[in-house]
């Protein structure tokens, strides 16, 4: 799988994690530069609180288009630490 956004893979694996219909991928498939740390935070009933970061490509930023989980609930522990994303980034084979 690989995510795409602004023309550009930020992550790519064979080994994603597919939760309601995200593709979860391991964190050493995504290309660090392209990523900042963001404040926002969210919380699911079943996975727990949620982190999310920017991803920024060529001079543009997509805000909160990726989030991971760092201390899921026990229901989610497979995917800690796996970032999925939204916002535009598109997800394909």
């Amino acid at each position: 799988m690989k995510a795409i956004w602004n023309n550009t893979v930020i992550a790519e694996s064979k080994d994603t994690i597919v939760v309601e219909k995200n593709h979860y991928f391991p964190p050493d498939a995504v290309k660090k530069e392209f990523f900042t740390h963001s404040p926002t935070h969210s919380t699911c009933p079943w996975k727990g609180e949620a982190s999310y970061m920017n991803i920024e490509v060529d001079g543009k930023t997509n805000k909160d288009a990726a989030w991971y989980y760092p201390q899921p609930k026990d229901a989610a522990k497979e995917i800690t630490n796996y970032i999925a994303f939204w916002k535009g980034v598109t997800v394909t084979e």
